[in-house]
């Protein structure tokens, strides 16, 4: 018929959405945790390949601390950070073309020698060494006071009787000690097998201050934080459109 009208009666609200006010809020909270979640996520990833370089441990040298092809997460820290019982990674040409890891026992001014009492004895005090090998001495043979000179540290390996450390160059030029400008990192963490923090080395408290740990906690804590959040935010709307189904179903039965 040429005379009717063509106009069509609107929806009632106006074309507005049918989605209840509640279900687009929680669209809206879904979002935004998803959003933060990657931020926290991706972030945290961010902030560990920045501080943080992975190292593949070849020898027992470090057992029981680190195992033969252990995993660990050193962060990256000028030498000058350096402190007695750290556990770093360096490489010195006069020992081998390849990164090394140790632990210091020295630094530059220190006197080092061995053994009183199966100790090690650094600026005249004895050092109690927990994470030595249960029952081990310091080291299977004695050697010297070492005079280390300023700039430089004495390293060596947890499993003495199986490290090439500084105690087998103590005939070399530098008397056995490593430029501090040779280490390129501090190890925080073994994160395979999961072994997690190394232990404080608190035999040194009494010659000074220890290094603090790195953010190691901190960026872990971020990257499961973004996860959770992603997931979490990501399952709403699946649980979400199922409880609606569901509540419509059963006043559709009543």
């Amino acid at each position: 018929m040429g005379g009717e009208s063509t106009t069509r009666t609107a929806p009632r609200g106006g074309g507005a959405s049918r989605t209840p006010a509640g279900r687009r809020t929680g669209q809206r909270l879904s979002n935004l945790a998803v959003a933060l979640g990657l931020v926290l996520f991706l972030g945290g990833f961010a902030w560990g390949a920045v501080v943080y370089r992975p190292y593949t441990v070849p020898t027992s040298s470090m057992a029981p601390t680190i195992g033969a092809g252990d995993r660990v997460l050193a962060q990256r820290i000028d030498g000058t950070d350096v402190r007695r019982g750290d556990v770093v990674v360096f490489k010195d040409a006069t020992w081998a073309n390849a990164p090394m890891v140790k632990r210091v026992v020295a630094v530059g001014g220190d006197t080092v020698a061995c053994c009183q009492e199966g100790r090690l004895k650094v600026n005249g005090k004895a050092i109690e060494e927990p994470y030595l090998p249960a029952g081990a001495p310091a080291e299977i043979t004695g050697f010297p006071t070492v005079t280390v000179p300023e700039g430089r540290l004495f390293l060596l390996g947890d499993e003495r009787d199986n490290s090439v450390d500084s105690t087998a160059h103590l005939t070399d030029a530098a008397g056995g000690t490593v430029s501090r400008g040779a280490v390129d990192a501090r190890v925080d963490a073994v994160v395979w097998p999961m072994n997690g923090m190394l232990q404080r080395p608190t035999g040194f408290e009494t010659l000074g201050g220890l290094s603090s740990p790195g953010p190691l906690r901190t960026v872990v804590a971020l990257v499961i934080a973004g996860a959770v959040l992603i997931l979490g935010g990501a399952a709403y709307g699946p649980v979400a459109g199922r409880a609606a189904r569901s509540r419509t179903e059963a006043a559709g039965g009543r």
